[in-house]
């Protein structure tokens, strides 16, 4: 079971992202980007390095020029520049050159952690996406965005570098938490949201089948959902128009995911900030209260949240102000229209913010 698509960048074939279920066919498609000449280094972390790193080393011993594995701690507070150091020493160290190249083994953090050292190290070296979580393989491992947190503010070092090949191979997503698996339904969701309300009726429609991981059924979903990504970001790769409109849900998302020092997942926290944002577009008078109510609500039985406690608004709002969306005193916040079309809105205000802020603050006394 394999399947294809092909991104271009400034109008060009770019890269193959490779959809199948095993890693049986990664060879074949490494080869076909001069494999065999290079040295090869894995980057992967700690808990993918105990699931997957040996299936991958063993497949490519023999087959490469020299193959070694580098991985560091799992977790979103581990995506720094400190990491990046430790890849540079380590690469320097195995000798590794120009021609060589790089290979992201893991979720979303392992593959912006990769590209932006594959941007940076000897001003560029090649690297191929292996994403195994479904937020890596349906969002961040497309596109060409990489980068590092700063400081706790998201992403905010990085660069815009594309990959050679992206290899998805969907029973990983067998082996993810819940919680995990979860997260990543939430880009999904997102996409149809913005772009397609088809698909968001289908993603509705084949619920149960997606939460009990039927691969035929994920693997029609992450193509679909990498089809709309493909469809914005060939349009406008390094996010001068609208690419932007994927930030729906993350403004606020992002300064609840800071708030909370990251004991939230990325995807709880786009939830979250997907329903103030459909909140808004509700006031807007742009979305009924029933679609708003809709979309809030089909959050629930992806187990993600719709409410949180214990947050600042006042918090929250200054830290949607640091945000790298920010452009001088103006939020470009992603608002819907109707489900399927997002725009980009300068018009929010900070009490609409705080408004949307509290429509997702649950008090004790309802409050």
């Amino acid at each position: 079971m394999t399947e294809r698509l092909t991104i271009n960048y400034e109008k060009k074939p770019c890269y193959d992202i490779v959809f199948s279920d095993s890693f049986t066919l990664l060879w074949e498609e490494l080869e076909k980007i001069n494999a065999a000449e290079r040295k090869i280094c894995v980057i992967t972390d700690s808990h993918v390095k105990s699931l997957y790193a040996d299936e991958i080393m063993q497949l490519l011993d023999g087959r490469c020029k020299k193959n070694v594995l580098f991985s560091f701690s799992a977790g979103e507070e581990n995506k720094t520049l400190d990491t990046v150091r430790d890849a540079y020493k380590f690469l320097i160290e195995e000798k590794f050159d120009r021609k060589d190249l790089l290979i992201a083994l893991g979720g979303g953090v392992v593959g912006d952690v990769t590209g932006f050292i594959a941007s940076t190290y000897l001003r560029g070296v090649d690297f191929v996406q292996i994403p195994t979580t479904l937020l890596a393989q349906c969002d961040s491992s497309i596109g060409g965005k990489t980068g590092v947190d700063f400081d706790g503010y998201k992403n905010m070092v990085g660069a815009f570098y594309m990959p050679k090949l992206v290899y998805m191979n969907i029973s990983t997503l067998k082996t993810l938490e819940d919680r995990q698996f979860f997260s990543g339904f939430a880009e999904v969701m997102k996409h149809g949201l913005i772009k397609d309300g088809m698909f968001y009726e289908w993603l509705l429609e084949n619920m149960y089948e997606i939460c009990d991981r039927d691969v035929e059924t994920l693997l029609e979903m992450v193509m679909k959902s990498c089809t709309i990504k493909k469809l914005v970001v060939e349009k406008d790769p390094t996010e001068k128009g609208d690419r932007a409109l994927l930030n729906f849900g993350h403004t606020i998302g992002h300064a609840i995911e800071k708030s909370k020092n990251f004991t939230m997942t990325h995807g709880e926290c786009v939830a979250l900030g997907a329903v103030a944002a459909a909140f808004i577009s509700w006031k807007h008078q742009w979305l009924s209260m029933e679609e708003y109510y809709e979309i809030r609500d089909m959050f629930v039985p992806f187990n993600l949240p719709i409410s949180i406690e214990d947050i600042d608004p006042q918090e929250i709002l200054s830290l949607t102000k640091s945000d790298k969306k920010v452009e001088g005193n103006t939020i470009k916040f992603v608002l819907l229209k109707k489900v399927g079309k997002a725009v980009i809105d300068k018009t929010v205000t900070d009490e609409d913010i705080l408004n949307a802020i509290n429509e997702i603050y649950y008090t004790e006394d309802g409050e």
